[in-house]
């Protein structure tokens, strides 16, 4: 019964993933307005390190990824293996997060420029300012 339970909830936490990410990339896609844009960016790209923190995440691991012997027999490297927690997708997760906030702060400051010449933030309107 708990395994059931436990399948139908990592179910329900990926749809939700998904249901996210597709509510983000209708924002970036038809959003005309950049900060609006923006937002969606940075919530699809917390939604993609969300979802590499689930797919690097084992139930029950609580060991971190450290052997405390020196010469391991196979069975510790056996139960050593079985029960380590990944630490690759962690690694990536926090490199995406620094990335991120570089971009999302690149993006604002391209705004607040474009809003200081042009007094808009809307796609449309900047298109039409061309030369």
């Amino acid at each position: 019964m708990t395994s059931i339970l436990g399948q139908i909830l990592w179910l329900y936490m990926y749809g939700v993933l998904l249901a996210i990410v597709s509510i983000s990339i209708y924002g970036v896609v038809v959003r005309p307005h950049i900060l609006k844009k923006i937002i969606a960016l940075t919530i699809l790209a917390d939604t993609a390190n969300t979802f590499m923190i689930f797919i690097g995440y084992r139930l029950g691991a609580t060991v971190p990824p450290i052997l405390t012997t020196l010469n391991p027999s196979p069975s510790d490297i056996a139960t050593f293996v079985s029960s380590a927690v990944d630490p690759v997708p962690q690694c990536l997760v926090i490199t995406a997060i620094v990335i991120n906030m570089a971009v999302t702060a690149l993006l604002i400051f391209l705004s607040i420029q474009a809003y200081r010449l042009y007094r808009t933030l809307h796609v449309k309107e900047l298109s039409r300012l061309r030369g």
